[in-house]
C-alpha cells in the first residue's frame, strides 16, 4: 500500500461585502492523509494567490481513487525539487498500476538518487502516457511483449497438502559435492 494518496482540495476566500462570491480554487495533491493535503493546499494557495488559511474557506477535501488499479500503465511526472544548491525541474517516468504507487516511487527515487527530502518536492504535473510516448530507457525496456524473467531459485513444493509441514524433523542437506 503506497504511503501517498491523491486528494482533491477545494477552497476559496471568505465571502465579504466587497466580493460576495469569491473565486473557487481546486488543487490535486499527494499527501499521507487529508490533514496534510489541506495544509499543502493552504501553502500553495498563499504562494499563488492572496488567500491564506485565516482569510480562506475550505469547501471540500476528497481522496481520488484509480479507475483501474489492476492494469499496468506508464506515468509521467513533472517535478520541481529543492536541493542543496537550489531549485531544479525534472521529468520522470514510472511504470505502475496506480498513480499513487508511481508518486510513492518518485519520492523514494528522489530520496535515494538525489538526497531530496519529501518536504522539498513539489509535483507540478502528472499524466498517463501511451507506450510510444515514453522516452526513458527504464520504462521502455518493459514494453517488449516477449519479455521474460528467469526463475533464479526454484522452490520444491509438496505435491499434496498432507505432505506439507511447518517444521522439518531432519536438517537440510547443504552439501554441494
Amino acid at each position: 500500500m503506497p504511503k501517498y494518496h491523491q486528494y482533491q482540495v477545494v477552497g476559496r476566500h471568505v465571502p465579504s461585502e466587497k466580493e460576495p462570491e469569491p473565486k473557487v480554487y481546486r488543487m490535486k495533491m499527494w499527501a499521507p492523509d487529508a490533514v496534510r493535503a489541506k495544509s499543502k493546499f493552504w501553502y500553495f494557495l498563499a504562494k499563488l494567490k492572496k488567500v491564506k488559511k485565516t482569510n480562506g474557506q475550505l469547501i471540500s477535501c476528497n481522496e481520488i481513487f484509480e479507475k483501474r488499479p489492476t492494469t499496468v500503465k506508464n506515468y509521467a511526472i513533472w517535478v520541481r525539487y529543492q536541493s542543496r544548491t537550489g531549485y531544479h525541474n525534472m521529468y520522470k517516468e514510472f511504470r505502475d498500476t496506480t498513480m499513487n504507487g508511481a508518486v510513492d516511487s518518485l519520492y523514494l527515487d528522489l530520496a535515494s538518487r538525489h538526497r531530496v527530502r519529501a518536504s522539498g518536492v513539489q509535483i507540478v504535473k502528472t499524466a498517463v502516457i501511451p507506450s510510444n510516448k515514453c522516452i526513458r530507457e527504464a520504462t521502455t525496456m518493459m514494453h517488449d511483449p516477449k519479455i521474460k524473467f528467469p526463475v533464479v531459485q526454484k522452490i520444491v513444493r509438496p505435491p499434496c497438502k498432507s505432505l506439507k509441514t511447518t517444521f522439518k524433523y531432519s536438517r537440510p542437506s547443504a552439501c554441494l559435492m
